[in-house]
This record gives C-alpha cells, structure tokens and sequence, in this order.
C-alpha cells in the first residue's frame, strides 16, 4: 500500500514551495531498492559513519559525484563487505576526513566486473547483503548534496591506512564499546580547537565623527567595523545604507552625492517612463512584459503586510514597491522580475521612504544577490554545497545524520540563502542582519556561517528527536520568528575564528571563508564601485579608492582580521 505523507504547512506562500514537493517526487521516481549494480571501476569514493544513536552505514558515490542509497549496518557484516571489495580495488584514506576513502584500481580486468558479475551477493552472503539495505532513498539534488567532490585530488600516495582496520592507532590500547563493530569507529576529522566566545557591540550612533570638512568618509573600514559589531542606530539608517550599498562611493563629497542624486533622479524617472508609456495594445505582444508585471503586482499584495507602511489596500506604500520593482525591470530586463525581490524592496523603501533612494539601493543589494534568482539555479546550489563544506567540518556527526535521512542536500536552507533569512527573522531584525551582511566582513559568505550557526544549534532537537526527511523540513521551516539574531550572529562569528585558527583548515573551507583563492576564480568583488557611478566622480582619490576595497581582500592564507 502507498505509505501517507506527512502534511504541514510550510509557513509560506505555495509559490515558494520549491523544497516541499522533493519529498514525494522521490518517492514516486525511486524503484523498490532490493539490491543495485555499480561497476567498481564507477566507484569513486565510500564514506563510512557511525553516530550516536548506534547505527552505522556506508555512503558509496560514483565517479559521476551521485551517492548511492545508503547501506545500513545494524547486525554486522561491514568487514565481509569491505574486504571482499579490496580484493578488486584499493581503498586509501584521504588525510582530510578519516571517514573518507577514495578507490584506486589494482588492475582494470577486475574494475570491468559488477558487484553481481564479483559474486559479492552470492547464496551464502544474499540475506545479509539484505539487511544491509533497509530505508535507502533515490537522492535529491544529487549534484550538489554531498561534498565527496570536496576531496578530490586531495590524497597523497603515502601512508595507506585501510578502511578495514579497528581503530585509529591513539585508539589502540582502548577496547571496543560493545555496541560497535569493528571497522565503524569514529574517526576524528580536522582539529578545529576550542571556539571563542563572541560579544556583540554597540550600534554606529555617531556619523559625522567620520566625515572631513568636505563631507567625505575619513575611514570606511572602521564604519563597517563598527556596523559589522553592533549595527546602525535607526536614525542614521538612512544615510550608511546608502554607502554600504554603494549608492554612494565612501570618497564622494557633499556636492558630489548632490550632484550623484540629481543625475540618478533623472535617470530612474526615464526608466520608468519607459514602462509607464507602454499602451495595452502593446503589452499584449509582449508576453514577457506582461508576465512581470503579473507577478509583480501579485507579490505586491502579499509583501509585508503586517508593517503600517504597506498595510491597508490604499496604502501609497504598495504604489512605491509596485513603481520600483516595475523600473528594476527597465533596469535589469534580461533578469526582470523574480519572486523574493520584492522582499529584498520593502526594507529598503521602509528606511529611505523615498522612491528614487530605493531603486538605488535595491540595484546595489542585487549586485550582491542575482544570481541567487538565475533561472539555472547554479549559484543556489554553489551556496548549499559551500554550506555542506563548512557543516561537514564543524559538525560531520549531524552531517552524518542529515545524510541517512536523506536530508544531506540542505535543501530546507533553500529560502535562508535566498533572500537572507527574510523570512525567518522579524521586520527590526532584518533591518539589523542586512547591514551587517552588508559590510562583507569577516567574509563574503557570513550569511553561511549563520545557516551553520542555525543548524548547530538546532543538533539536539533533530538527533534526538530522530527526524526524518518530513519532519526536518517541518522542524526548520517552524523556526520562522523564533531565533534569537544577536544569539545567531554572535555564533556566526565564533564559528568564522575557530575555523580561521586552525591550522590545518582543508581547502575548500578555506575558499568558503575567502581565506584561499580558488583556481578558477575571476569574480569580481561585490564591493567594487558602479561603474557610472565612478564617471560622477572625475577627481576620486586614489586613497578613497583603495579604502573601498573588500574586507576579506582575494590574496591567499590571509591573516584573520581584527576586530575593535
């Protein structure tokens, strides 16, 4: 009979159920697993776990980067499995993660056979390789759900350590728990040492300290120092968001952001203009047209409705974030419209209560998040396998544990990443967690560390309460308005210095955490100032310049910041 589904409402509006439909599509694509066939030359890596609540299992992952339905050892059994696999390849350690090891032939006559064609399932051993294999699910988002890949090219040829032996050798003189087999200890991944406790300070309440005579910004490292500590009084909100979001150049004088708001006036009313001439008869030909201002005005109705500045159905608010979001799409039409912008908007017109302001804070704010609305989806997915990184190395037991419940993907922080925790956090806290986000320091990805900083918190409630995929989706999205931000950023940060001070940090970490230039790096910094806002400026200095550049500057191993 088909097993009933667990429903809960999800805590937003269907159109945002992107995550909450992975369940049964899986369910209804993956084939009654009794047994599978993988040829050991497509064998690229086996994770081994053990957590605490005393079941162990094997991960197996092709070279293709798909992991295998997890096998399950809950009578014996991993040692007959594993040695008859080593008869045929040659299973070596990655010296990064103790659970991980990589498969390398030993002559590729055997690496042409299947499990079948190698007899591992033969009459002797068929009822307990069927044991082995109890729960396993067809992965989601199987590309990017795991960080196998993370390893890769990662193993030296020395020092082979087998898969098969009992425990590692500072454990040799210790006894084996009684509950454990042999082959499944836990084995210690990187040192991370102890993580610091970390204060909040006091918001930024005093701006004109930092200005000249001229009006420019003395030291904008030291603002976004102090905004990154503590935040920004409400009053002055308005004028440093416009800076953060690079409206403004940190160097620019009083006459010249004058002159900046008279000609990006001028512009944003031409943009809309644009929009506001087109006839009916001509949105009918234009399909796209006519599809952004649907969704536009849809979201509209639903944005922050319980803020007094877009309540009520006449408000002048709903008007304004209607206006922009119509002239963002002027502005960025090959992008358009997205479901979330709008609540990337109503914070930003909240504060500046001006339309012009608020365009041009929202342009600076998608500098640093379109591609999390690209309809390929890449830059998502790159964010929850960073996650995945950086939870694997704070915390591989709850790693362990989100993959047997086929939850490894942290696909449930879909909607964190998106739109940076709008939805889960009140209207004043918002405004409080995107001027700190905004600074970029420590690093450009401390809205990760956030997530992780969640979900460590969250370890008890979910393994101790043994959730499955259902109920870990449902677990998180109930989250929504009941976390403490200064709690979550103060963590956010103690997890950025306990990584920075470990030394042996793997590299991928360290690319996650900026401390390390990828290869194939060519991004450009989100920082850097517009470039029609540089042609405003005919006598910028080169020090304001170089006073603008990010915190976490892209030159390898570099020395963890300080902080006042």
């Amino acid at each position: 009979g088909g097993e009933e589904e667990t429903k809960f409402d999800p805590g937003y509006e269907p159109d945002w159920a992107v995550i909450s439909t992975v369940k049964q599509e899986r369910r209804q694509e993956h084939p009654p697993w009794g047994s599978f066939s993988l040829p050991l030359s497509e064998l690229y890596s086996l994770r081994r776990a053990r957590f605490s609540l005393g079941r162990n299992f094997l991960v197996l992952t092709t070279r293709g980067g798909d992991p295998l339905p997890p096998l399950h050892f809950q009578r014996g059994g991993a040692r007959e499995l594993l040695k008859a696999m080593q008869r045929y390849i040659r299973l070596a350690p990655s010296p990064m993660d103790g659970r991980l090891f990589l498969a390398y032939p030993h002559d590729s006559g055997a690496l042409s056979q299947s499990f079948d064609e190698l007899h591992l399932f033969d009459e002797t051993s068929a009822d307990l390789v069927s044991r082995f294999i109890q729960d396993p699910y067809a992965t989601t988002f199987g590309g990017f759900s795991k960080v196998t890949n993370f390893f890769r090219g990662a193993l030296p040829h020395t020092h082979q350590e087998s898969p098969l032996s009992n425990r590692s050798p500072q454990d040799a003189h210790c006894p084996h728990p009684a509950d454990e087999e042999p082959g499944f200890e836990l084995i210690t991944c990187v040192k991370l040492g102890p993580r610091p406790q970390v204060k909040r300070g006091k918001p930024l309440d005093n701006w004109d300290q930092f200005l000249d005579p001229e009006g420019r910004v003395t030291d904008p490292q030291k603002v976004k120092e102090l905004v990154f500590r503590g935040g920004i009084v409400p009053s002055l909100r308005r004028e440093v968001w416009k800076f953060l979001l690079g409206f403004y150049p940190w160097n620019s004088t009083t006459k010249e952001r004058e002159d900046i708001l008279r000609v990006k006036t001028d512009e944003y009313f031409r943009m809309k203009v644009q929009w506001k001439s087109v006839s009916e008869e001509q949105e009918m030909r234009n399909s796209l047209f006519r599809g952004y201002r649907s969704l536009i005005e849809r979201d509209v109705n639903r944005t922050d409705r319980h803020n007094s500045f877009f309540s009520g159905n006449e408000n002048p608010g709903l008007a304004l974030l209607h206006d922009v979001l119509m002239t963002y799409c002027m502005y960025n039409f090959d992008l358009g419209y997205v479901q979330g912008m709008s609540d990337l908007l109503s914070p930003l017109l909240f504060v500046t209560q001006n339309e012009v302001e608020s365009f041009w804070c929202l342009t600076g704010f998608m500098d640093l998040v379109h591609q999390n609305f690209e309809e390929s989806q890449e830059a998502m997915k790159q964010q929850l396998l960073q996650l995945s990184v950086l939870l694997r190395a704070l915390d591989p037991e709850l790693c362990d544990y989100l993959d047997s419940q086929d939850s490894g993907s942290l696909c449930f922080c879909f909607r964190w990443l998106l739109i940076w925790f709008k939805r889960e956090f009140s209207f004043e806290d918002i405004l409080s967690l995107w001027e700190v986000l905004w600074t970029r320091l420590p690093c450009e990805n401390f809205h990760l560390l956030m997530a992780s900083s969640i979900l460590e918190s969250q370890k008890e409630e979910l393994i101790g309460s043994n959730h499955d995929f259902n109920s870990i989706l449902k677990h998180i999205n109930e989250l929504t308005m009941k976390l403490d931000l200064q709690s979550v950023l103060c963590g956010a940060e103690a997890i950025y210095l306990q990584l920075t001070h470990c030394k042996e940090l793997p590299s991928k970490v360290q690319e996650v955490l900026g401390l390390r230039v990828p290869c194939s790096s060519s991004d450009e910094s989100p920082n850097s100032e517009p470039k029609e806002t540089d042609t405003l400026l005919a006598q910028s200095e080169a020090r304001g310049v170089s006073s603008c550049q990010p915190f976490n500057g892209q030159t390898p191993q570099r020395i963890p910041p300080t902080y006042p």
